[in-house]
C-alpha cells in the first residue's frame, strides 16, 4: 500500500530528474530558447542551474520520503519560478518542444499552475 501512496511522487521525481538531465545534455539549446529576455546573456547559466535544481528535486522526491512535505514546497516554488520561462515562450512566440503555436503555448500556461498545486 505504501508504494501506491508514493507512486505519484516517484513519477514526478523521475520526470524532474529526466528533464534536469535534458537541461545539461541533449535539450540544452532548446531550454536556452525558453529563458526570459530578462536573463539575456545568462541563458546557459540559467539552464544549467535549473537543470541541477530539477535533478536534485527529483531525486529528493524519490529518496527523501521523510521530508516530503518540505520537498513538495520546494518543488512548488521551483515550478512557480520557471513559470516565467513559459510566459516568456508564449509572449515571444518561441517554438520549443513542439509548442509551435500560440494556442499550444497558451494551453501549456494553463496547465503549469496544476503542477504548483
Amino acid at each position: 500500500m505504501q508504494i501506491v501512496r508514493r507512486a505519484p511522487q516517484i513519477v514526478l521525481g523521475l520526470a524532474l530528474a529526466y528533464s534536469g538531465i535534458g537541461h545539461l545534455t541533449t535539450s540544452r539549446i532548446t531550454f536556452r530558447a525558453q529563458v526570459p529576455t530578462l536573463f539575456k546573456g545568462y541563458e546557459d547559466f540559467v539552464v544549467l542551474a535549473s537543470g541541477v535544481d530539477e535533478i536534485l528535486l527529483g531525486l529528493s522526491l524519490i529518496a527523501l520520503w521523510k521530508y516530503r512535505v518540505q520537498i513538495v514546497w520546494l518543488v512548488a516554488i521551483f515550478f512557480t519560478a520557471v513559470f516565467w520561462g513559459n510566459i516568456s515562450q508564449y509572449i515571444n512566440k518561441v517554438d520549443a518542444f513542439g509548442h509551435n503555436s500560440d494556442r499550444v503555448r497558451f494551453i501549456r500556461l494553463l496547465f503549469q499552475p496544476l503542477l504548483v498545486a
